[in-house]
């Protein structure tokens, strides 16, 4: 068995615990609205209906569906342990709304013209996973 251990010191990644309905609803169609509704600390969800809001040009939409993902993975990443920082591995798929409604966030943020936020949201998404900022920038 391999052990993982961060020989600088830093904190262990953070595996959200799995939710497979949420993904499995939407995977089969149903409303990202629906979803929400039914899950409403689902982030994927969030993501799904912030994303869904931008592709339609209803960018402030956007940034309130974003922030309320981000909020409730924020929520979620604290009860399983995560201390404000440290690895969110793209690669674990329950971590994938949080990071998802994350890069929303600032996507949204820069096209509102708040840059701070975009700054803020962009180096978040990267210092949480490199492989997410690449796979969704």
């Amino acid at each position: 068995m391999a052990i993982h251990k961060d020989l600088l010191g830093g904190p262990p990644p953070t595996h959200l615990p799995d939710d497979p309905e949420p993904r499995e609803l939407l995977a089969n169609g149903t409303a990202p609205a629906d979803v929400a509704a039914k899950y409403p600390t689902s982030s994927l969800a969030w993501a799904q209906l912030a994303d869904d809001a931008f592709e339609n040009g209803r960018v402030v939409e956007s940034y309130a569906y974003a922030r309320t993902g981000y909020h409730r993975g924020l929520d979620s990443l604290r009860r399983s342990g995560w201390k404000g920082h440290g690895p969110v591995p793209w690669e674990h798929e329950p971590n994938r709304g949080f990071l998802r409604a994350l890069h929303a966030l600032a996507r949204s943020a820069q096209a509102i013209g708040e840059h701070e936020e975009y700054e803020r949201c962009s180096v978040f998404l990267r210092d949480s996973s490199a492989a997410a900022a690449d796979t969704l920038g």
